[in-house]
């Protein structure tokens, strides 16, 4: 309550002293982002999803960036991996003590399903977040879990047997909460009540202390302009000032961008930079080898839009482009154009 008091009268110094800015938001409004799913599942929406609709799914909205099993890692660490039957009975994953796995994977180290859910639900796929139906995000989930042998390949996961599910998760048991860092035991021992004991503490240095701040790191120039120009996206309440992060060699005082920086900007917006460098291949081809292939083809253009919006697998390996369909058809067509004529900032 004493929170919430204070939530409210932050809320109301704010009104007043920027007249004119932001208003308070709707019930409706906090509802539609008040999604999250706790260890406890609550908030987790009602559905089910079967572990072969997911394998379609998956291959649709995550291969590019996971790998057709979940145990890629030329994009993201790998979901799936280095856990064991006997993690499963135990609920500790014995390849993190003994280091037996390569590296850490999803399945080794989350301890609730529900962070799973939650996290597909809220934040994938990578270019279209919140764009899953609950009954996708239950059985992309069940792929999962198959994946892991956690669940069998006929499981169909839903809201009513997911805390079942729970009681297989690998790493179940390797969550501690006696720490500081959270209102359980350690607060307990320490009588604390929900205050907990500190991790660590702190004594402060008051000699030989430097007087003259140095910048030791800083935007480098060919990152400059990775999301656009940043002045032009911060508030224009408060003392923070974006610093102009034009394109590579754009007059900062220039007004319209060109053509190819819109470009460039819209790419870095829709997320195509995750998997495609402008000169190199990343999880798809470089968009150099991309123009250098089709730049005969005299209905190249159409081609690409008409791949970009529906997807397709083969041309450059296995690795699937998944479907842009959320891309507005005026975006793919600038973004086509854009890459056919050599991908250029400027």
């Amino acid at each position: 309550m004493a929170l919430l008091l204070a939530g409210v009268t932050t809320s109301a110094i704010a009104f007043e002293r920027y007249k004119g800015i932001g208003r308070v938001a709707t019930e409706a409004e906090v509802a539609a982002w008040d999604i999250d799913v706790r260890p406890d599942f609550k908030g987790l929406p009602k559905g089910s999803g079967t572990v072969d609709d997911g394998i379609e799914l998956w291959e649709t909205h995550c291969t590019s960036c996971h790998g057709s099993f979940g145990e890629s890692n030329e994009v993201f660490t790998p979901i799936v991996g280095g856990t064991s039957a006997d993690d499963i009975k135990t609920g500790h994953v014995k390849s993190l003590i003994s280091g037996s796995s390569p590296q850490r994977t999803t399945l080794m180290k989350v301890a609730t399903v529900s962070t799973l859910f939650d996290y597909i639900q809220r934040a994938m796929p990578w270019t279209a977040p919140k764009s899953l139906k609950p009954d996708e995000v239950y059985a992309i989930l069940a792929y999962l879990l198959n994946l892991a042998d956690i669940v069998p390949a006929d499981f169909v996961l839903s809201d009513a047997n997911i805390r079942e599910v729970q009681e297989r998760m690998p790493n179940r048991n390797g969550m501690t909460t006696d720490h500081g860092m959270w209102p359980g035991v350690a607060a307990a021992k320490a009588g604390m009540g929900n205050g907990g004991k500190p991790d660590v503490s702190n004594v402060a240095c008051m000699k030989d202390c430097k007087k003259e701040v140095e910048i030791v790191s800083a935007l480098p120039d060919y990152a400059q302009d990775a999301h656009g120009n940043l002045a032009e996206q911060n508030r224009l309440v408060g003392q923070t000032r974006g610093k102009r992060t034009s394109a590579p060699g754009e007059p900062a005082e220039q007004g319209e961008p060109s053509v190819a920086a819109a470009a460039l900007a819209l790419a870095n917006a829709k997320g195509c930079m995750a998997c495609h460098g402008v000169a190199s291949k990343l999880v798809g081809p470089g968009y150099n080898e991309i123009a250098q292939k089709y730049q005969a083809q005299a209905d190249a253009e159409e081609m690409l839009v008409a791949k970009v919006k529906l997807g397709g697998q083969g041309n450059w390996g296995a690795i699937p482009m998944p479907p842009q369909a959320h891309v507005a058809d005026e975006d793919i067509r600038l973004l086509v154009q854009w890459v056919l004529q050599g991908a250029k900032a400027q």
